[in-house]
């Protein structure tokens, strides 16, 4: 599946791809009845298609709308397959961090990602070590290491993305410890993940389930970037302040349910700096005392 959202134009897209080999073509029609049924229900409207395409071309749909984008005061976030093409005049002086996302979250294009981003570099002066949870792409971690700083350590419970995070780290020539870990001292699994996303706290979906693998030990760090689901940020708040030395960002917060999340955090004696609100989506600077 690729999805994408223009924050600017509020047009939204998402593509799902069906083997045809698995009887693609009749799951598509009869996915694309679900999808209308359900459009039907809480009333939006919107175009669905069906069709072929060529063999490869659904690996790299997701290039038609990553883009340059120039982010915070000195970041700009390059395409991997535009970056030789990228005129030095072009950089303006900022630090030019190079992505092939491919399956992994995150190109600065999200709101979420954009504002983490964002409070990374207005941060960096401070530099200091920082530790990426649910790290994507590495897209955060990498600018974090192009900021200056050291070290820089990041996790996520989807090995393509660690995979993923690992090789744009390398072309980017910046060194991070990234590593295939969970939350729930490394117990969180994809299913329960999804579980979280549909507001069902973890707490119960957590026994009985696959370990993501040995739990990790990260040290705490000078800056935590928690760019996760809200109900996750606070079903697992005390584990994630525990790995805080400074100052923690928080994100992928529904609008709605930030106060939650405050009030989580709050409890462990974290108050906010300050916040950002893009479309329907918060990420917030906290720190205790």
């Amino acid at each position: 599946m690729s999805s994408y959202r223009d924050v600017e134009s509020q047009f939204a897209e998402m593509q799902i791809y069906l083997d045809p080999a698995a009887g693609g073509a009749a799951l598509a029609g009869e996915a694309a009845g679900c999808l209308r049924a359900a459009l039907d229900v809480v009333g939006c409207e919107a175009e669905i298609k069906t069709g072929e395409i060529a063999d490869e071309d659904w690996k790299f749909a997701y290039r038609r709308h990553f883009k340059t984008e120039r982010v915070g005061r000195r970041l700009l976030v390059v395409p991997a397959w535009e970056l030789e093409s990228l005129a030095d005049e072009a950089r303006e002086g900022r630090e030019v961090v190079s992505l092939d996302p491919g399956m992994a979250f995150g190109t600065g294009k999200h709101e979420t990602t954009r504002a983490c981003l964002e409070y990374i570099d207005e941060l960096s002066g401070k530099g200091g070590s920082m530790l990426d949870m649910g790290c994507g792409s590495g897209i955060l971690a990498i600018a974090a290491a192009k900021l200056g700083y050291s070290p820089v350590a990041a996790f996520d419970i989807d090995d393509a993305a660690v995979a993923a995070a690992r090789e744009n780290a390398e072309a980017n020539g910046v060194r991070i410890d990234c590593r295939a870990f969970a939350l729930g001292r490394g117990a969180m699994t994809a299913d329960s993940s999804i579980e979280a996303a549909k507001g069902v706290y973890p707490d119960l979906a957590l026994q009985g389930r696959a370990s993501c693998g040995e739990p990790a030990q990260f040290a705490p760090a000078d800056l935590v970037v928690a760019n996760i689901l809200g109900p996750l940020l606070v079903a697992f708040a005390e584990e994630i302040a525990g790995y805080v030395a400074g100052a923690l960002v928080v994100s992928g917060i529904l609008t709605e349910t930030y106060p939650e999340v405050l009030a989580a955090f709050a409890r462990l004696g974290f108050g906010e700096i300050s916040r950002r609100n893009y479309g329907e989506w918060t990420t917030a600077l906290l720190s205790r005392g």
